[in-house]
């Protein structure tokens, strides 16, 4: 006889033996409980290549879960194929990428995104072999807008992340090359809105990387290290900080730039790129001030 089937998705209900901290075990459920004991059941990883990502020391989220669920199979997700087109050079041979890096011969090419190798939303790796090979392929200027994770990797190790791509920028840096981190933030209060939850959040981005306004530090590090003392906060809740030299932003987005948002997740890409491509007519969010004609 044919009976009725209930799909139920439990976000943070894992299987561990480790009880110490264990909030699934310490819980009173009374119904999970008796499910689990009377009727048969087998676990599933819901992290690391089970569920498409490149390796087993990438941990598990919402996004990559559902995916795989709903497919019922495993295939490859964001992270391993921005991967795989990084290692076979798909992307550097791609239309978008020539375009990208053609429009900023002699401009600006412009990198916003978050500044960690959590592998959810993006990962540095991705953003330093981009910045490499637009050195190879001309590009004379480069500018990075970092926002900064804490949620995805521990919750005040920005300074490591930032630490790397300064050292890459320093390695690559010579007469005919010049990038610097030029703006940044906190995830959870620059930028990355989604859902339309708060688009002040992203009107702080627009502000911070387009017009270059906000407060003025000399480096990412003193931007960082200065907020966590004033204000106590973990790396996701840090104000925006522009970066400046004299007194003038040293990598405001203007007419004629090339802007790539290098997270490789869609979710918290969507309003940021509304305010880049959307006429005013469409745009009733914040007043942009300036939208600048860049190739996007």
């Amino acid at each position: 006889m044919k009976r009725p089937v209930v799909f139920v998705v439990m976000d943070g209900i894992g299987l561990s033996e480790n009880k110490f901290g264990n909030a699934v075990t310490a819980a009173y459920k009374p119904t999970l409980d008796k499910l689990m004991n009377t009727i048969p059941y087998t676990a599933i990883q819901a992290h690391g290549v089970a569920v498409g990502l490149p390796s087993d020391d990438d941990m598990g989220n919402s996004e990559v879960g559902h995916n795989a669920i709903g497919c019922g199979q495993i295939y490859a997700q964001g992270a391993k194929l921005v991967n795989a087109s990084i290692e076979s050079g798909d992307i550097f041979t791609s239309v978008t990428w020539n375009k990208a890096t053609a429009q900023a011969q002699n401009s600006t090419m412009h990198f916003i995104g978050l500044l960690s190798d959590g592998n959810v939303h993006s990962h540095i790796d991705h953003l330093i072999a981009m910045v490499r090979q637009a050195k190879k392929d001309g590009v004379k200027k480069v500018r990075s807008h970092i926002l900064l994770d804490g949620r995805d990797v521990p919750a005040t190790s920005g300074l490591i992340y930032v630490e790397q791509l300064e050292n890459e920028f320093n390695a690559l840096n010579d007469d005919t090359f010049d990038a610097k981190i030029a703006s940044g933030g906190g995830r959870m209060l620059v930028t990355m809105d989604r859902y339309d939850a708060d688009w002040a959040m992203v009107e702080r981005g627009w502000k911070t990387h387009v017009l270059g306004e906000g407060r003025q530090f000399a480096s990412a590090k003193e931007a960082i290290e200065t907020y966590r003392t004033e204000l106590e906060c973990n790396d996701q809740f840090l104000p925006a900080f522009v970066i400046a030299e004299n007194g003038e932003p040293v990598g405001k987005i203007v007419d004629g730039d090339t802007v790539i948002f290098n997270n490789f997740r869609g979710d918290r890409a969507i309003e940021i790129t509304k305010a880049f491509e959307f006429a005013d007519k469409d745009f009733p969010y914040f007043d942009r001030k300036f939208v600048p004609n860049v190739f996007y």
